[in-house]
């Protein structure tokens, strides 16, 4: 029974990177994970990737380039404030100026480091580093 889709795919990422493979295949695809993967492959630890329609809810397959040494979800999906974002950083990323918290706003999701630029809180979704 699958629980949680989003912890589940950043899991066969860091499992599949840290394995050395060149390809992952996430199925189910939702709208939420697409955006992770979005912002994952701007900031530059993934390489394209593409959905796959195979008639029920779809596939991401995803390009590895092994820059990932650590990537996951955060659990339980903590609220943050805008003054509050050091605080994470410090907790999920091994150092300052390394790695992507990945938030919901209001706005959309962005990383954590453009939602302290626009001026939002939100929820926590994932890291990356």
């Amino acid at each position: 029974m699958l629980l949680d889709p989003l912890a589940n795919a950043l899991s066969k990422i860091d499992n599949y990177e840290r394995a050395r493979k060149k390809e992952v295949v996430i199925a189910p695809a939702s709208k939420l994970i697409g955006e992770v993967l979005r912002i994952f492959k701007e900031e530059g630890y993934i390489g394209n990737f593409e959905f796959e329609d195979d008639g029920k809810s779809g596939k991401f397959r995803v390009k590895l380039v092994g820059k990932i040494n650590r990537c996951g979800a955060v659990k339980p999906r903590y609220s943050f404030k805008k003054k509050e974002c050091e605080r994470w950083e410090k907790r999920f990323l091994p150092a300052s100026d390394i790695g992507v918290i990945v938030v919901s706003t209001s706005k959309g999701v962005m990383s954590l480091s453009k939602a302290k630029e626009i001026g939002v809180g939100g929820k926590l979704l994932a890291y990356v580093y």
